[in-house]
């Protein structure tokens, strides 16, 4: 999709999200429930590409399953001091970190969405999240979201 008709209209977030949630999720033990999760976290990868301030280039999302696990491949333009925050957001997010960096970063008025977001989806979802710099103005964030094993 064209990055100005996807961030041209907020909805376009849930709408996209609800809608591939739902195909995706029609086959798993309880289709309902995995498309729930997955709808909230896809939203808020979504999101984040929404809030990119670009509107030259394609947004392209991406959906692969193996066996537990279903990765989301989001590429979407990118500025240069954008790409490097999300980089350097990556650090919070290790695992035996990242629920007291999720803590700090919700409980902070000088904390970014962003940072909430990445480190919802580590704390939440139990995702894992790398990102790829695809060219000088596009960046992929590769999640991989273990939705079947998640207990609650």
């Amino acid at each position: 999709m064209d990055m100005a008709t996807f961030t041209a209209e907020w909805l376009h977030c849930d709408q996209l999200s609800n809608y591939v949630a739902r195909m995706v999720s029609h086959d798993r033990r309880d289709p309902v429930r995995h498309s729930n999760l997955l709808s909230s976290a896809l939203n808020e990868l979504l999101e984040m590409s929404f809030r990119s301030e670009a509107n030259d280039g394609e947004f392209v999302c991406s959906f692969y399953r193996r066996q537990q696990i279903e990765r989301v491949e989001l590429t979407f333009p990118c500025p240069p001091e954008q790409r490097q925050f999300y980089k350097k957001s990556l650090l919070g997010l290790k695992a035996d970190r990242a629920l007291a960096s999720y803590l700090n970063v919700i409980t902070s008025d000088a904390a970014s969405d962003a940072q909430a977001i990445l480190l919802g989806l580590v704390v939440n979802y139990d995702a894992e999240i790398q990102i790829r710099d695809v060219d000088t103005g596009t960046l992929t964030f590769v999640v991989d979201l273990p939705l079947e094993r998640l207990q609650n």
